[in-house]
C-alpha cells in the first residue's frame, strides 16, 4: 500500500469522532431515511430533551445535519457525504448474515 502524503484524512477523522458516540451514530442513521424534529427523535430514543439537543448541537456544529425551521419546530436532516457514507458501511455490515 502507498501512503499518499497529500492526503490528511482531517475532516473524516473529525467525522469518525462525532459519530463515535453510540446517540450521535443513531441520530445520523435516523435522520439518513428521514427529516425529524427534536421531540421526535427524543421520543424514539427514549432520551431526555436536553440529552439530544446537545447531540444535535454538535452534530450541526460539525455541518454532519442542519436545521430547517417549520413554524415554531426545527426539522434535522443529514447534509453530509462523508456521513452518510460511513453510516451506510456500518448499516450494511449489520445487514450481513
Amino acid at each position: 500500500m502507498d501512503f499518499d502524503k497529500m492526503q490528511t484524512f482531517d475532516r473524516e477523522a473529525e467525522i469518525l469522532k462525532v459519530l463515535g458516540h453510540p446517540v450521535r451514530l443513531k441520530i445520523v442513521a435516523g435522520l439518513m431515511s428521514q427529516s425529524c424534529n427534536v421531540k421526535k427523535i427524543w421520543e424514539c430514543l427514549n432520551l431526555p430533551q436536553a440529552t439530544v439537543s446537545q447531540h444535535l448541537a454538535l452534530l450541526k456544529n460539525k455541518n454532519i445535519i442542519e436545521g430547517r425551521r417549520d413554524g415554531v419546530e426545527m426539522f434535522y436532516q443529514v447534509v453530509s457525504d462523508e456521513a452518510r457514507r460511513i453510516v451506510n458501511v456500518l448499516l450494511e455490515s449489520h445487514s450481513c448474515p
